[in-house]
């Protein structure tokens, strides 16, 4: 199957892609395998197949620079999306894998994982998963050490991604002794020693208290604002990124509902058909612009929202 070449601002690049876990498989072989069998049939445009599918036949292109949002109801597929970006799928989560994902025009199944690493960092919802050094300066350099840096460049580059983060007063402490933004900030951290042009965040707020999760978004504000990181963020809660997000992919059922500007999104019915929660504000402005009342904006925050409200009602 060919494809067309993406364009060269496109860091990612997902053409017909669909993708079946090795679990499910196993758990529906012969099933599946019958209707991979069929003759004449190309197996991932199967509706047959559908059901078992995770993702199903995704087209998707993300640009650089780019702060995205990425929400949808429980199960939809969006942790699963992200993690054929660095080639997580098929590598590592076993399964059946149709189409193609392009990281920089390099294919994510050819490509091995600690390469694509380097363009495409990911942060897990609950960083400890990541974190496996006694320190944070440890931490830091793991991996650093495992591309063969000499020590001296290390400790440089630890310090100066310390610095710039805010946690030089980190750096001798064990990971675990940290509040869960501190250890945030140390994963975030260790992927950016190898400065990646992506940094993915899976739910980097669930377990923060507001203050914390403002201090995490404000520092991913800055990577994209500074360093021109496209930073991708899947998130429950819709109220906590739309005041950082340019764009909001909708993920749902394993496929893109939507994919567009923030205003785009809001302004449309795609968001409303999911179980997302919607901030009680946005309802109200989107009810007001349906009704003719309001024609600007629907805002990102609540004190943009009362900020509206007075200029109308004065």
């Amino acid at each position: 199957m060919t494809f067309s070449q993406p364009n060269p601002k496109d860091q990612i690049n997902a053409k017909n892609l669909s993708f079946v876990y090795e679990s499910v498989y196993k758990a529906n072989r012969d099933e599946i395998s019958a209707i991979m069998n069929k003759e004449g049939e190309k197996p991932s445009d199967s509706p047959d197949l559908d059901k078992y599918k995770a993702l199903n036949l995704i087209n998707l292109s993300i640009c650089q620079g780019k702060f995205i949002a990425m929400v949808g109801d429980t199960g939809s597929g969006k942790s699963t999306l992200v993690r054929t970006f660095n080639g997580l799928i098929p590598s590592f989560y076993r399964g059946i894998f149709f189409g193609y994902v392009g990281v920089f025009g390099k294919d994510s199944i050819q490509e091995k994982i600690s390469t694509l690493s380097q363009d495409v960092g990911l942060v897990f919802q609950n960083p400890e998963n990541q974190l496996v050094a006694m320190t944070v300066e440890r931490e830091i350099a793991f991996g650093l050490e495992n591309i063969g840096l000499k020590r001296e460049l290390i400790q440089k580059k630890i310090s100066q991604i310390l610095e710039y983060l805010g946690i030089s007063h980190l750096r001798m402490r064990h990971p675990y002794e940290l509040s869960g933004g501190e250890q945030q900030r140390v994963a975030i951290a260790s992927i950016m020693t190898l400065e990646p042009s992506i940094i993915i965040l899976d739910e980097p707020t669930a377990t923060l208290d507001p203050q914390a999760a403002e201090s995490v978004l404000n520092l991913l504000e800055k990577l994209n604002k500074d360093k021109k990181i496209t930073i991708i963020i899947i998130e429950h809660r819709l109220e906590v990124i739309l005041p950082y997000c340019t764009e909001i992919i909708i993920v749902q059922n394993g496929q893109i509902l939507q994919h567009a500007s923030t205003q785009e999104v809001l302004n449309s019915d795609y968001l409303y058909s999911t179980n997302v929660r919607i901030p009680e504000y946005i309802i109200l402005f989107k009810k007001l612009k349906s009704n003719k009342i309001y024609s600007g904006i629907i805002p990102s925050t609540i004190e943009q929202a009362a900020h509206i409200m007075r200029e109308l009602i004065s």
